[in-house]
């Protein structure tokens, strides 16, 4: 009797102990999110897994701003360029089935396809590298999106474009690539791209509340999209589901979201070693190692190894990352590119494999002393010299770039410090010989060695009238899928890219303003009229132009 009492007592202290942690665990991943959703706003539906099985399900937000509909774990959204993954899979299916060959060229399935003399493979459109031009970066996207097209129409809108680069010569992002393995996919199957994907993923799957988008279909819980400009939250441009098809078109929920990963990971579609060729990243033509394999990106995370994609799309932001030691996935979709769920599910995926980034709440008190001993200039491995110093207190760094931009850094030990988001940390060190390093963390580790160098002038800023910035407000696109949103308050100019958090540009002069939250500077354009036209964005050595479009 005693030796079964004490077991009770064992078993039920176990049981509590393992409910409080699941209660502590629940509340950091409550706080995470309300950092970034409001009841008031447009919202998000999050689930974190592990093993498989859900241990947080959280909805917050609106669904549907002019109704005042709350947010639900089982809304339904667009899942944006995540359709890239179900599109890779298929693909991949019919690879095991013997009905296709990935070094196959695609004029073996689009005979009349220009391909200019190249050898074009299923392999070029499954990892971008295929050189065709992406037909989200032709034209004004907007007015594009607008206008329904048979897939064989969106193909003949972009095929006689001049390529970007040979095919495996470098790495760029495109959709081009995306909609002719839809194509390929429907002369291989004889059937629908939106067909094949139902009857060969979302049925055998049960993802019951999975579909290929439809402005016309009644599809129960889907949430309305929505945009942020200067005034506020507004509905999201219209985009005809026709146009992102195979590279962005399919819409789902957080529940079928983990019936896909689950059968991933349990290589219920493809084998494992079919998966492995589209999370292990792939190589260009002169061998350099690229993070996109097919429809997935490798990514290091934390010390753990993964998968990822993120989508955005007009009035949608969707991320997924899976981590496979620890077998925890995490998945966010939100009904607007207002905020960052990028962020989001990164600091939830930490949260949960044990690894949590650190907040202002870790941050401990060091004496000027302490803060002293790691004052200096740090040359790093990837070229970048980082500049460490004291100012009013407060310990703070400056990477040498085209903004000089500072940036404090908050201790969490005497050697340990943080920027003020938690994601990027300096850890400190003295070697053998006295030398001071620095080793910068993000995603991977940079080791910086300390250097004589003297440290450039700060960027110095100064106030424009409402009257000067009211000018630069609207919506630029910068890249394929990708816009940014410059917006005015007074006297003060924010930038917003899709998927990412609103950040404040600080005016160097009239024309040219820079950022303090990353290393970038933009200048604004202006046509012969003396209307802004564009923004060129300087940022890591490159150069971008970002026409403006709205």
């Amino acid at each position: 009797m005693k030796s079964k009492f004490s077991f009770l007592i064992l078993a039920l202290s176990f049981l509590f102990t393992t409910t409080l942690q699941a209660q502590d665990l629940t509340q950091q991943f409550d706080e995470i999110v309300s950092k970034y959703y409001q009841s008031d706003m447009p919202g998000a539906t999050i689930l974190v897994a592990k093993n498989g099985k859900a241990i947080y399900r959280k909805a917050v937000g609106k669904a549907d701003l002019e109704l005042n509909v709350d947010m639900i774990p089982e809304n339904v959204f667009m899942l944006a360029s995540i359709t890239k993954q179900f599109t890779a899979i298929a693909i991949l299916m019919l690879e095991e089935q013997g009905k296709l060959s990935l070094d196959d060229p695609i004029t073996k399935f689009i005979p009349d396809y220009p391909i200019n003399g190249k050898n074009i493979t299923i392999h070029h459109l499954l990892n971008h590298t295929s050189g065709i031009k992406s037909y989200t970066g032709i034209g004004n996207l907007v007015e594009v999106a607008r206008v329904d097209k048979t897939l064989d129409e969106l193909i003949d809108y972009f095929k006689n474009e001049p390529m970007d680069f040979d095919p495996g010569e470098a790495y760029r992002y495109n959709n081009s690539g995306y909609v002719l393995l839809g194509k390929i996919i429907e002369v291989v199957s004889k059937d629908t791209y939106e067909n094949f994907i139902e009857n060969t993923i979302f049925k055998p799957l049960n993802m019951t509340n999975s579909y290929y988008g439809s402005n016309k279909k009644l599809i129960k819980n889907r949430v309305n999209p929505y945009e942020e400009n200067e005034s506020g939250y507004v509905n999201a441009n219209y985009l005809s589901m026709t146009l992102p098809h195979a590279a962005g078109s399919l819409m789902s929920s957080i529940d079928d979201m983990l019936k896909w990963q689950n059968a991933l990971a349990n290589n219920t579609l493809i084998k494992a070693s079919s998966l492995e060729k589209a999370i292990n990243g792939s190589t260009l033509n002169d061998g350099e190692h690229i993070d996109y394999g097919y429809g997935l990106s490798e990514m290091s995370f934390r010390g753990s190894k993964g998968y990822s994609h993120s989508g955005g799309i007009f009035g949608t932001s969707t991320n997924g990352i899976y981590l496979i030691d620890e077998d925890v996935y995490v998945i966010g979709l939100s009904n607007c590119s207002c905020n960052n769920i990028g962020d989001v599910t990164q600091k939830l995926a930490a949260t949960a494999i044990g690894k949590p980034f650190p907040t202002m709440k870790d941050v401990v008190k060091l004496s000027e002393d302490q803060l002293k001993q790691w004052v200096g200039a740090y040359e790093f491995e990837d070229g970048a010299i980082r500049h460490i110093f004291i100012e009013d207190g407060q310990l703070k760094s400056m990477r040498e770039s085209e903004t000089n931009t500072v940036f404090d850094i908050f201790p969490l030990s005497e050697n340990r410090f943080m920027f003020k988001e938690g994601t990027t940390e300096y850890k400190f060190s003295r070697s053998a010989d006295g030398k001071r390093q620095a080793i910068f963390i993000t995603d991977s580790e940079n080791v910086g060695n300390e250097v004589e160098k003297s440290m450039p002038e700060a960027r110095k800023e100064m106030t424009l009238s409402n009257d000067i910035l009211k000018h630069y407000a609207g919506k630029y696109e910068l890249g394929p899928n990708f816009y940014v949103e410059v917006t005015v308050e007074g006297n003060q100019i924010f930038g917003q890219a899709t998927g990412q958090g609103k950040f404040e540009i600080f005016a160097e002069n009239e024309t040219t303003f820079f950022a303090k939250v990353t290393a970038l500077k933009v200048k604004f354009n202006k046509g012969k009229s003396g209307e802004v036209e564009s923004f060129t964005l300087y940022q890591g050595g490159a150069e971008t132009i970002a026409k403006k479009i709205e």
